[in-house]
């Protein structure tokens, strides 16, 4: 099995006692996978061997192993490739920018949720992430950093697959990186985003986690939106944002609405109107993402002018807009451009709305 890392301090000493060893010992081994961010128990070199050797007998270590790292030109973006134990390949992105290492974390093997700009979903959903499959992609790039002597600060649950289709796995991935004796994140350093799995948010929202919420919108109205996301049709715009906006209001934070610009689909000034109508008067911010090619995808990104003028619109109109120019795009790294397998030519279009 892999390493149960949903366990709490106080079940690893009952699992260390049950075998015979110390609090101390128990102690001691958390602090080699949170503090030091080691999972090769061969590694753990203050333990005896006798513990090693028994953790190697129970669990099979890291559920990743790293097929390589890709680096973007300015060095600010690093895409990892890991293989799975079942041989199954899964990316996460580390982003270094305004003295941040943020990672954009994935949490299943391909999506069915399918966006049309959107490589992760090209065929479908392959299966969900375990805890020990998500928590590690944290820890494995913290690894990574810590001989630059930094560390990641920001968590974005942006990578591949939709986290809401996981909910169950996912909630105990919060509750395990925001554990003070782990990787004692604070909620207002994690970003979850959905499509608008209206379940998963109020499950969310039960759990009092009080993380930062993203709703990637993407379309100003039902119809436009179906064109983009086919898991759209499962619910209505309008029920979509009163869970968002909920959540925004129980966390009295703004939730974030993401909205990828594409050319003659819904970059058009009235698709703006209609989006200020839908949000202006809610706590929110919109991110405007200009569209990043997706091999085989027949979608294009607006002219620059377009881009300006529909933000012109949400500013005229008084919404909390910003504009995501997303790093990463020469190593396919940048927002909807994972995927788990090589590159393929799947083609697909949505025709102008």
């Amino acid at each position: 099995m892999s390493i149960p890392h949903q366990l709490s301090s106080k079940d690893w000493t009952q699992w260390f006692a049950n075998e015979g060893e110390s609090s101390f010992t128990s102690k001691q081994f958390m602090q080699w996978m949170y503090d030091k961010l080691v999972l090769d128990f061969s590694q753990m070199s203050n333990l005896k061997k006798s513990v090693r050797a028994k953790l190697q007998q129970t669990f099979e270590g890291p559920s990743l192993e790293l097929v390589k790292t890709s680096v973007s030109k300015d060095e600010e973006t690093i895409k990892f490739l890991w293989k799975l134990q079942d041989e199954q390949l899964v990316e996460s992105v580390l982003i270094k920018a305004d003295g941040r290492n943020t990672v954009c974390v994935s949490s299943q093997v391909g999506c069915k949720a399918r966006c049309a700009f959107c490589a992760s979903g090209r065929r479908g959903l392959i299966r969900n992430l375990s805890v020990a499959e998500v928590v590690e992609q944290v820890i494995m790039i913290g690894a990574y950093l810590k001989p630059q002597e930094e560390r990641v600060s920001h968590l974005v649950f942006m990578g591949m697959g939709e986290p809401f289709h996981n909910t169950d796995t996912i909630i105990t991935v919060l509750k395990t990186l925001m554990d003070s004796d782990k990787l004692n994140f604070s909620n207002r350093k994690i970003t979850v985003s959905t499509v608008g799995v209206i379940e998963g948010i109020e499950q969310l929202m039960r759990e009092d986690l009080r993380v930062n919420l993203a709703l990637s919108l993407h379309a100003p109205n039902q119809r436009i939106r179906k064109k983009i996301i086919p898991t759209a049709r499962q619910a209505d715009i309008a029920d979509i944002l009163k869970a968002v906006f909920n959540y925004g209001k129980m966390t009295k934070r703004d939730v974030t609405l993401e909205y990828i610009l594409l050319s003659d689909v819904n970059d058009q000034l009235h698709h703006a109107d209609e989006l200020a109508d839908l949000v202006r008067k809610e706590q929110c911010t919109v991110n405007v993402i200009p569209y990043n090619p997706v091999q085989g995808v027949n979608l294009k990104r607006p002219e620059t002018a377009q881009i300006k003028a529909f933000v012109r619109v949400l500013k005229r109109r008084r919404v909390n807009v910003t504009i995501r120019y997303t790093k990463g795009t020469d190593i396919d790294a940048a927002c909807g451009q994972l995927a788990f397998m090589e590159k393929k030519s799947f083609p697909i279009e949505v025709k102008a709305v």
